[in-house]
């Protein structure tokens, strides 16, 4: 050091401001000559990372460094995000509470069932392994829990059951308003459940039994209510329960109930007539359209310049008919139909051609029947067939005539309704009737990878009654969280906007918005479109660590949470948490 009335007074580094520029940082000695300090720059550090730059800093404050590594160990890592982000608005939903106005260890265990079967729908006893993967056991304090608490669990949220739809009821429906209803079936694994039958089943697993439950929803498709029945339930015979369940439980005597063409059959709307005040809008089966036909009272020139017109007939009265036409439709099941006629003949070409080869043991009657109807009835379409069937001799045509009526009706389907014109439109009782669309929104979510209510192996009835409730309480959850998130999912975010001015007819048109997303797979924003499954999967990645610092004899440890990604953090947003 030059001069020996010079005083080290120590090296820093500078932060120099440059109007234009980045910021430039430089190594600097400071010393005292005389009795003035001064300063000295020994090295331009702005070439290096701002995180070297920053442990320079540190060094020279006298600051001890060491490796993450030397300073602490994580000995475990939860995904945490996906958690945060369903619980929270489980919570924010009210829907804790909900079921329970004290909190509870049987709320916890109900409330980690539902979050459970969001984040990855189990059994049971997967349930309680699984949620040790993740943060949920340890927000809920039920880390100790086994499945045969979660059964007792299941047995006290079923005794709750009435009261929860009642206050769902109350929050979501109201007097006078449409409510849709539909009912669906899942096959059962096991014997000793009296519930699990033979019936109809909507899963293609033959030979299982089914159990058969109805939904109650409002109009946009929020759940409310469930019911499960024994599987050789017929679906319309579960109306006078819905019936009695609207006015009784929830106490509305004016609603209108919407249900399928298959639900809400002749007898049961002669059974709703019965209830002053209650309405309904449903639709009406082929050969009832057909038989307008016939009448005269329905007739195709109607559609040559609307697809929608208002008709009245004896056969129904009091009641208003609103027929649609949509050409769309009437070429699809043209073109349906035409190829199973076609695949049809296929098959019975080929047995005509067996039969005819078959010169030395002419092929029986009663066998070339037992082949001609296994191949009629496996595509559906045998009433457009006339079949000639002798001892060695088999033929077949086609019924044009029944065909062709039948093509008649391509595209036409009728809408039924006991509301007047004063209290709702021809054009809105089309869009309320398809309105049922939200309830197999909702059946499609319940069976599907989302939540899995099926198969179904409680050995109880109680419990596959509580089973199906969780499954609805998590479609619930699932619906408000696929709502938010819309953004950020392939939806159609105007869909629900537009569906009260488009033409009820006519196929709904994909807004711009959404057509981007799909296109780019990209929001406005620039962030990755995600389906629901995935974006949870997305939030999962957010990480609780337990940290334990390694100079800490005592051996305590703290939590610290990953950072959100800007697509996490736009989730959350979104949540309003």
């Amino acid at each position: 050091m030059p001069g020996g009335n010079k005083y080290n007074v120590g090296m820093y580094v500078a932060k120099i401001p440059n109007r234009s520029s980045p910021p430039a940082f430089l190594l600097r000695e400071s010393y005292r000559e005389g009795g003035t300090v001064k300063n000295r720059t020994l090295a331009n550090l702005s070439h290096l990372p701002i995180r070297q730059i920053e442990l320079i800093r540190r060094v020279l404050k006298g600051q001890t460094l060491v490796s993450p590594q030397e300073a602490f160990v994580i000995p475990r890592s939860l995904p945490h995000g996906h958690v945060e982000a369903v619980l929270g608005t489980v919570r924010k939903l009210g829907l804790d509470t909900l079921i329970a106005s004290k909190g509870s260890r049987q709320r916890d265990l109900v409330v980690a069932m539902i979050v459970q079967r969001i984040i990855f729908p189990c059994s049971k006893l997967a349930t309680t392994r699984d949620w040790h993967t993740t943060t949920l056991a340890e927000e809920l304090g039920v880390e100790d829990a086994d499945e045969d608490e979660l059964y007792a669990a299941l047995d006290w949220l079923l005794r709750r059951q009435k009261r929860i739809e009642q206050k769902l009821g109350r929050r979501h429906l109201q007097e006078g308003g449409l409510v849709l209803y539909d009912v669906s079936s899942s096959y059962y694994e096991g014997r000793t459940c009296t519930l699990a039958k033979q019936g109809h089943s909507r899963d293609g697993k033959k030979g299982r039994p089914i159990i058969v439950y109805g939904v109650l929803t409002n109009a946009e498709g929020r759940p409310v209510a469930v019911e499960v029945y024994p599987g050789n339930t017929g679906d319309p015979t579960t109306v006078p329960d819905q019936v009695e369940k609207l006015r009784e439980r929830f106490g509305f005597w004016e609603v209108v109930l919407a249900g399928d063409r298959g639900m809400l059959t002749q007898t049961q709307i002669e059974h709703l007539k019965k209830y002053p005040g209650l309405g309904w809008i449903s639709a009406l089966r082929s050969e009832s359209i057909r038989q307008l036909v016939q009448e005269g009272c329905l007739q195709r020139s109607l559609f040559d310049e609307v697809n929608l017109a208002e008709i009245r007939s004896p056969e129904f009265p009091g009641e208003r008919l609103v027929a649609c036409y949509n050409p769309l439709l009437a070429e699809e099941r043209g073109r349906r139909r035409e190829e199973l006629l076609a695949a049809t003949e296929k098959e019975l070409e080929k047995l005509a051609r067996q039969v005819a080869r078959r010169t030395k043991k002419p092929m029986k009657q009663a066998e070339i029947a037992l082949k001609a109807g296994r191949v009629i009835n496996r595509f559906k379409v045998a009433k457009h067939f006339e079949l000639i069937i002798q001892d060695g001799l088999f033929a077949y045509s086609r019924k044009e005539a029944a065909i062709q009526r039948e093509a008649d009706l391509d595209g036409i389907y009728v809408i039924r309704t006991s509301q007047p014109e004063e209290r709702l439109s021809a054009e809105d009782a089309v869009r309320s009737y398809k309105l049922l669309a939200e309830v197999e929104q909702a059946f499609r979510s319940l069976k599907s990878v989302d939540l899995r209510v099926r198969p179904i192996y409680h050995r109880v009835d109680d419990r596959v009654r509580a089973h199906i409730f969780v499954c609805l309480l998590a479609y619930y959850v699932q619906w408000h969280l696929k709502q938010a998130w819309a953004p950020l999912l392939f939806e159609d975010q105007e869909l629900e906007g537009n569906r009260m001015q488009r033409d009820p007819v006519a196929p709904a048109q994909p807004s711009a918005s959404v057509k981007h997303k799909k296109s780019t797979h990209q929001t406005s924003s620039g962030l990755p479109v995600h389906s629901f499954a995935t974006l949870l999967n997305e939030l999962g990645t957010r990480c609780r660590n337990t940290c334990r610092l390694t100079s800490d004899p005592s051996g305590s440890t703290f939590h610290q949470v990953t950072e959100r990604t800007p697509l996490q953090a736009e989730a959350f947003k979104l949540l309003g948490l």
